[in-house]
C-alpha cells in the first residue's frame, strides 16, 4: 500500500479526540480556564529511503517546552484561517518548509495538552526536496524518524513524572538519541491506533 493511502486509512478510521489526561483520569483543566487554540503540523516526508516524521527539537533558551520534541506549530493566530493556515504559517517559520511542498491529507484528532491548549494535528506529506532550515530563536535541531517506527504500537512506553506537585503519566516513543513524549508522542500514538 502507498505511503499516501495508507496514510488517508488511518484518516478515515479517525477516533475520538485526546488529551494529556487521557493516563491520569483523576487529574484535569482547572475549572473555568479555556483552552486556546493551536495547530501543529505532522509532516511525514516522502524519502527515497522511506517515509519519515519530521520532528523539531525546541530550543532549550525558549520560556515554554525548552529542549522537547515537538512538531512544528504553534497557537493560531487571528490571520490564520484555519488550524492548516496556522500549521503552513509556523513550519515555514521554525523549519523553513515552503508551502509548495506540502500536500494536506486531514486533521487527525484534536489533542488537550495540560497547558491548556486546544491542539489540531494536520497530517500531510512532503515532497522530497525540502532542505530544513531551523530558526536559531525556536529549534535547535530538525530530525526525522522512520514513520515505520512511530506507527509501531510495540515502540511507545508509558511513563511518569512529578509536575505540578502531581504525578502524571505520559507516552513516550524513543528515538535513537531523541525522548519523543507528551503530547508528541500521544499525537504520534493515535497516528499508531490509526
Amino acid at each position: 500500500m502507498a505511503v499516501e493511502d495508507r496514510l488517508n486509512e488511518i484518516l478515515r478510521r479517525r477516533t475520538g479526540d485526546t488529551s494529556d489526561y487521557d493516563l491520569n483520569p483523576g487529574q484535569h483543566l482547572p475549572p473555568g480556564q479555556a483552552l486556546r487554540p493551536a495547530a501543529v503540523l505532522v509532516p511525514v516526508w516522502l524519502r527515497p529511503q522511506g517515509p519519515r516524521v519530521i520532528l523539531t527539537k525546541r530550543s532549550s533558551h525558549l520560556q515554554h517546552h525548552p529542549g522537547q520534541v515537538a512538531f512544528p506549530g504553534g497557537k493560531i493566530d487571528a490571520g490564520d484561517g484555519s488550524p492548516e493556515a496556522a500549521a503552513l504559517r509556523e513550519s515555514a517559520e521554525e523549519i523553513g518548509l515552503s508551502a509548495g511542498l506540502v500536500t494536506i491529507l486531514g486533521r487527525l484528532p484534536a489533542h488537550e495538552t495540560v497547558t491548556g491548549f486546544s491542539v489540531t494535528p494536520v497530517l500531510a506529506t512532503v515532497a522530497e526536496g525540502f532542505t530544513p532550515v531551523p530558526e536559531a530563536g525556536e529549534v535547535d535541531e530538525v530530525f526525522d524518524v522512520p514513520l515505520e517506527h512511530v506507527l509501531d504500537r510495540g515502540r511507545y512506553v508509558i511513563e511518569g513524572r512529578r509536575w505540578r506537585g502531581e504525578w502524571r503519566r505520559y507516552y513516550a516513543v524513543p528515538w535513537g538519541p531523541y525522548y519523543i513524549w507528551g503530547a508528541t508522542a500521544r499525537i504520534l500514538r493515535g497516528l499508531a491506533d490509526g
